[in-house]
């Protein structure tokens, strides 16, 4: 990421179309990330949660939209406030800001910032609530969606990203996101889960994927997106490096998913589609702060370490005995501190600074600044989410009644369900037939 304060720019030629395009494209496309990721997490859970999950990713897109043009770019974007929060009155409510004005060092208009850097905001959120199916009253995600973004997402993303973030001025590289997105998601949906508990039936029943198909999609407009999400993070792309951060995103990606498969087939003994869409998304995890720093052999060994570790990390919930249902804690938690980190070790300094790292002469001095943000970052947002947890599960109460749990939140909290099988074939003979089939599938998603 590229950040810096705004001032007001009295010549207006130098506002770049070709730029102003290329941010607006790269906003539309991590929008899309999140209803990819509604469909990843969709697919993984059981039929009678599938809508429930959707919901909680796709909210993120109404509630955090309108808290950031309210105060969240004014917090996480304006003038610094002791090097903790940010502050541009003229940025409350988007009322201050000119169509003309450009965002300060760069050719591109305020809004085409505002907006790229809003669809972060809505992601983020969202990717915690895979840590949460089958078990939260949305009323209540709804409530914690609006505290977390203002609490924790909104001060850690000018941290790292804000002129005047004290991770900023420290020098900590997260090019789009290692530690503001996905290490604040991980630890805060482990924050979550210690206080509200495990699924009913936890390591006892089964809970498969309902729809690994609907995964495969998922995890594929994931990594369409994640070219947006990584490349656009520079602002502009006249210096080769949205470039590089573009090619090593397809690179670390491919690898992560070929290293998780490996492992997988050594341990399991079996090569599974979840796997593979699990391997990409850590791949992309890990790459999105490393991307621009390093090589695109340096992405090799991002995607391949990510790929293993995060694939060993998510068996760690059967040991340690808590809940990630889809595993956010072991994909995007591990999967951004391993990216983070690894600049420390393998940043060449030819990418977006001159920055290197211990593989390349640079000395112990990165590596200690990424381990500045990430454990401040997981710190502060472990705490926080679950305290802010804490407080909403004493007063409206964050789970759903066990009867609840069990019969499936998609009827109890929306009023519907995903497949409606009641037209799929008719006649005495025909739903004779089904019914056989209708029984065992709800023995196997109860």
């Amino acid at each position: 990421m590229a950040p810096a304060a705004v001032t007001l720019a009295a010549d207006a030629s130098r506002l770049s179309s070709a730029d102003t395009g290329f941010m607006l494209i790269c906003s539309a496309l991590v929008m899309l990330m999140t209803p990819g990721l509604a469909f990843f997490y969709g697919g993984m859970v059981r039929v009678k949660s599938t809508l429930n999950m959707l919901m909680m990713s796709f909210i993120s897109l109404g509630i955090v939209t309108l808290l950031w043009v309210f105060y969240g770019f004014a917090l996480a974007f304006g003038t610094d406030r002791g090097s903790f929060l940010g502050w541009t009155s003229a940025f409350a409510g988007f009322s201050g800001i000119d169509r003309m004005q450009l965002w300060d060092g760069t050719t591109i208009p305020v809004f085409a910032f505002a907006v790229f850097q809003l669809m972060f905001a809505v992601i983020t959120p969202a990717l915690i609530s895979g840590a949460l199916a089958d078990r939260v009253k949305f009323t209540a995600w709804s409530v914690f969606l609006v505290l977390w973004v203002t609490i924790v997402y909104f001060p850690v993303a000018h941290w790292v990203w804000g002129e005047g973030g004290w991770a900023h001025d420290l020098g900590v590289i997260d090019f789009a996101g290692g530690t503001a997105v996905h290490i604040n998601a991980g630890a805060a949906a482990l924050g979550v889960i210690l206080v509200i508990g495990k699924r009913v039936g936890f390591q006892k029943d089964p809970m498969r994927p309902h729809s690994l198909p609907l995964v495969m999609l998922g995890a594929g407009l994931l990594w369409f997106g994640w070219f947006g999400f990584n490349a656009g993070s520079w602002l502009g792309n006249d210096d080769g490096v949205s470039a590089l951060m573009f090619v090593n995103t397809q690179i670390a990606t491919g690898a992560a998913m070929l290293a998780w498969l490996a492992w997988e087939r050594f341990r399991h003994g079996a090569f599974t589609t979840l796997g593979a869409a699990s391997g990409a998304v850590a791949g992309l995890v890990a790459i999105t702060p490393s991307g621009g720093a390093v090589s695109p052999l340096g992405a090799i060994a991002v995607g391949a370490v990510a790929g293993v570790l995060c694939s060993m990390a998510v068996g760690l919930k059967y040991r340690l005995g808590y809940d990630d249902s889809l595993d956010v804690v072991g994909v995007h938690m591990v999967g951004g501190v391993v990216g983070s980190l690894l600049i420390g070790f393998l940043a060449d300094g030819k990418g977006q600074s001159a920055a290197k790292g211990l593989f390349y002469g640079g000395g112990p001095g990165q590596l200690g600044k990424q381990c500045a943000g990430v454990f401040a970052v997981l710190a502060y947002s472990l705490i926080a989410s679950a305290v802010l947890a804490l407080l909403l599960d004493r007063t409206i109460g964050m789970r759903v009644t066990q009867d609840t749990e069990i019969s499936g939140v998609d009827r109890a909290q929306h009023a519907e369900t995903a497949y409606d099988f009641s037209g799929a074939g008719g006649g005495v003979i025909a739903g004779a037939a089904q019914a056989p089939a209708v029984a065992r599938t709800r023995r196997v998603d109860a």
